[in-house]
Protein backbone atom coordinates (compact mmCIF):
# COMPACT_ATOMS: atom_id res chain seq x y z
CA UNK A 1 0.00 0.00 0.00
CA UNK A 2 2.93 2.35 0.62
CA UNK A 3 3.52 2.56 -3.13
CA UNK A 4 -0.02 3.81 -3.62
CA UNK A 5 0.66 6.72 -1.24
CA UNK A 6 3.63 7.76 -3.37
CA UNK A 7 1.31 8.53 -6.29
CA UNK A 8 -0.56 11.25 -4.39
CA UNK A 9 0.38 14.65 -3.00
CA UNK A 10 -0.02 15.27 0.73
CA UNK A 11 0.55 18.45 2.73
CA UNK A 12 3.13 18.72 5.51
CA UNK A 13 0.62 17.28 8.03
CA UNK A 14 -0.21 14.25 5.88
CA UNK A 15 -3.57 15.43 4.51
CA UNK A 16 -4.42 14.68 0.87
CA UNK A 17 -3.99 17.87 -1.16
CA UNK A 18 -6.87 17.11 -3.56
CA UNK A 19 -9.81 15.38 -1.84
CA UNK A 20 -11.36 14.68 -5.26
CA UNK A 21 -8.65 12.09 -5.94
CA UNK A 22 -9.57 9.99 -2.87
CA UNK A 23 -10.46 6.31 -3.27
CA UNK A 24 -11.31 3.57 -0.78
CA UNK A 25 -7.94 1.93 -1.51
CA UNK A 26 -6.22 5.20 -0.71
CA UNK A 27 -8.19 5.36 2.57
CA UNK A 28 -6.90 1.89 3.47
CA UNK A 29 -3.32 2.96 2.68
CA UNK A 30 -3.59 6.18 4.74
CA UNK A 31 -5.15 4.24 7.62
CA UNK A 32 -2.35 1.67 7.46
CA UNK A 33 0.22 4.50 7.53
CA UNK A 34 -1.55 5.82 10.65
CA UNK A 35 -1.60 2.37 12.31
CA UNK A 36 -5.32 1.75 11.82
CA UNK A 37 -7.03 -1.31 10.34
CA UNK A 38 -10.36 -0.16 8.93
CA UNK A 39 -13.57 -1.86 10.05
CA UNK A 40 -17.21 -1.32 9.07
CA UNK A 41 -17.48 1.19 11.94
CA UNK A 42 -14.60 3.24 10.53
CA UNK A 43 -16.42 3.33 7.19
CA UNK A 44 -19.55 4.77 8.85
CA UNK A 45 -17.45 7.77 9.92
CA UNK A 46 -15.42 7.99 6.69
CA UNK A 47 -18.48 7.84 4.43
CA UNK A 48 -20.29 10.41 6.56
CA UNK A 49 -17.26 12.72 6.48
CA UNK A 50 -17.03 12.39 2.69
CA UNK A 51 -20.74 13.15 2.23
CA UNK A 52 -20.51 16.21 4.50
CA UNK A 53 -17.48 17.44 2.58
CA UNK A 54 -19.33 17.00 -0.73
CA UNK A 55 -22.35 18.89 0.65
CA UNK A 56 -20.55 21.66 2.57
CA UNK A 57 -16.93 21.76 1.42
CA UNK A 58 -15.45 21.07 4.88
CA UNK A 59 -14.70 18.06 7.03
CA UNK A 60 -17.33 17.60 9.75
CA UNK A 61 -16.60 18.36 13.38
CA UNK A 62 -16.53 15.68 16.06
CA UNK A 63 -19.87 16.88 17.37
CA UNK A 64 -21.36 16.78 13.89
CA UNK A 65 -20.18 13.19 13.41
CA UNK A 66 -21.53 11.96 16.75
CA UNK A 67 -24.81 13.84 16.32
CA UNK A 68 -25.51 12.57 12.81
CA UNK A 69 -24.23 8.98 12.92
CA UNK A 70 -24.67 6.16 15.41
CA UNK A 71 -21.00 6.49 16.43
CA UNK A 72 -20.71 8.07 19.87
CA UNK A 73 -17.76 10.07 21.18
CA UNK A 74 -16.18 7.18 23.09
CA UNK A 75 -16.32 4.91 20.04
CA UNK A 76 -15.01 7.67 17.79
CA UNK A 77 -11.94 8.04 20.03
CA UNK A 78 -11.39 4.26 19.95
CA UNK A 79 -11.71 4.16 16.14
CA UNK A 80 -9.46 7.17 15.54
CA UNK A 81 -7.21 7.46 18.62
CA UNK A 82 -5.44 10.68 19.58
CA UNK A 83 -7.39 13.19 17.54
CA UNK A 84 -10.45 11.58 16.00
CA UNK A 85 -11.64 14.60 14.02
CA UNK A 86 -8.27 15.14 12.40
CA UNK A 87 -7.51 11.45 11.90
CA UNK A 88 -10.94 10.67 10.43
CA UNK A 89 -10.57 13.59 8.01
CA UNK A 90 -7.08 12.41 7.04
CA UNK A 91 -8.27 8.86 6.27
CA UNK A 92 -11.31 10.26 4.43
CA UNK A 93 -8.94 12.23 2.20
CA UNK A 94 -10.14 15.60 3.45
CA UNK A 95 -8.25 18.66 4.63
CA UNK A 96 -7.64 19.29 8.33
CA UNK A 97 -10.97 20.25 9.91
CA UNK A 98 -11.34 23.92 10.73
CA UNK A 99 -11.15 24.56 14.46
CA UNK A 100 -8.76 21.65 15.10
CA UNK A 101 -5.52 22.66 16.74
Amino acid sequence: MAGLLDSFKFDADGYLEDPNLWTEDLARAIAEREGITLTDRHWVVINYARSEWKAKGDAPTLRNITKNTDVDTKELYSLFPGGPGKLAAKVAGLHKPTGCI
